[in-house]
């Protein structure tokens, strides 16, 4: 069953907070799902239902409910990392397209910040009992240096150079400084970036997303609903996801799962990406942009480098405007979760509602990509395309 123009996104709301210190893990998600409804011009009893992902509180989606006061009738707490929203808005459209709802929250939030967390440094929150530890984590293996590896074997296949992984932080941080809620909003330069230290060779420390409190929140309901709406919806297209692995050791660290899930993403809304007029894609560091804009065709394998070099992803400047918030590098990363502000600011685009310096004229179509997990390692991928109403 497609969902294509099965469902719509009427509201979105992101959490101008960077580092919440006095407020709560379910006092975020409140936040953020109250001001996506009032987006929207909805009210939490319009709500039948409700997604998230192991970011909420207690017993997930069932304190979430009991805290809001909020009676649905479908609930989904799936995980994928970053790639979970994305995925939930599939999900919500196709339980729309079956009856089984009419109106779907779909919540995130973290504190990382506020709790002093130390990022992809940092051991892995992981039981014991996870499979892959035990190989792994003798050998140092931290997400970090996973993606270290990746961009190392990038460099090593097509000639990519840190010049050019540069120009994405850079083209992220022209866009942060006309957003007044950026974490980090002042311009930087590929001498800047490449001058930083280094982290895991070859990243830098601004080759790296920030780490930041919030979170972030988008209502997905029925079009006959949208259209009622005094605020204006975006249509879903399409959608894809799908998930990569190590296979046993017998893995290629040059592309990511954004290769399947984009492909069935064009696929089902009947698009090409030379059609997108904007695109949010996930950026936990600069080397997981390039591969996904090669992995979703927007150019060839091996040319992403290419591709980002003299900003070519800078709004009015370059071929593709991307991350026109100034993305996970600059903006906001809640909870190391970003997938849910890929969304957020696709519908901004749509809407006509970007920071006026870099929205994209006449703004038609907007694909929204997202990972979760390690591009070096194992990790999900998911895709929207969605269109303005």
């Amino acid at each position: 069953m497609t969902i294509k123009g099965k469902a719509c996104i009427a509201g979105v709301y992101e959490h101008p907070t960077r580092r919440a210190d006095d407020i709560s893990l379910a006092e975020l998600h409140a936040d953020v799902i109250r001001g996506a409804l009032d987006d929207a011009g909805l009210s939490i009893g319009d709500v039948d239902g409700f997604f998230c992902d192991g970011d909420a509180p207690g017993l997930g989606a069932l304190s979430m409910l009991d805290y809001l006061g909020m009676r649905v009738r479908h609930v989904e707490a799936s995980e994928s990392g970053g790639a979970t929203y994305l995925s939930h808005v599939a999900h919500a459209a196709q339980a729309i397209a079956a009856g089984k709802l009419n109106v779907a929250v779909i919540s995130m939030a973290g504190r990382p910040r506020a709790e002093a967390a130390a990022g992809g440094v940092a051991p892995r929150p992981f039981p014991p009992s996870t499979p892959d530890l035990q190989f792994e984590l003798p050998y140092g293996a931290e997400l970090v240096n996973e993606y270290a590896l990746a961009a190392m074997r990038h460099m090593y296949e097509f000639g990519t150079t840190a010049e050019q992984l540069a120009w994405v932080k850079v083209a992220a941080s022209q866009h942060a400084q006309h957003n007044p809620h950026a974490m980090m909003p002042k311009p930087v330069t590929v001498e800047d970036v490449l001058a930083s230290p280094m982290i895991a060779d070859p990243l830098h420390r601004l080759d790296c997303c920030i780490v930041s409190d919030g979170g972030g929140a988008a209502i997905v309901v029925r079009p006959e609903i949208a259209r009622d709406l005094k605020r204006r919806s975006v249509t879903v297209l399409g959608h894809g996801e799908a998930a990569k692995h190590q296979n046993g050791g017998r893995i290629d660290l040059t592309y990511s799962a954004a290769a399947w899930a984009g492909a069935d993403a064009f696929a089902e809304a009947g698009l090409k990406p030379r059609d997108i007029d904007y695109a949010s894609i996930y950026d936990s560091f600069t080397i997981t942009v390039i591969t996904q804009l090669e992995d979703l065709g927007f150019c060839a394998k091996g040319e992403g480098g290419r591709f980002v070099a003299d900003g070519g992803i800078i709004s009015g400047v370059g071929r593709l405007p991307v991350n026109t918030d100034g993305g996970g590098l600059c903006n906001n990363h809640p909870g190391y979760r970003g997938g849910m502000t890929k969304i957020i600011e696709a519908v901004r685009q749509l809407r006509g509602e970007a920071a006026q310096a870099v929205q994209v004229k006449d703004c038609r179509l907007a694909l929204a990509q997202a990972m979760g997990g390690s591009l070096g390692t194992r990790h999900a991928a998911a895709t929207l395309i969605l269109e303005a109403q």
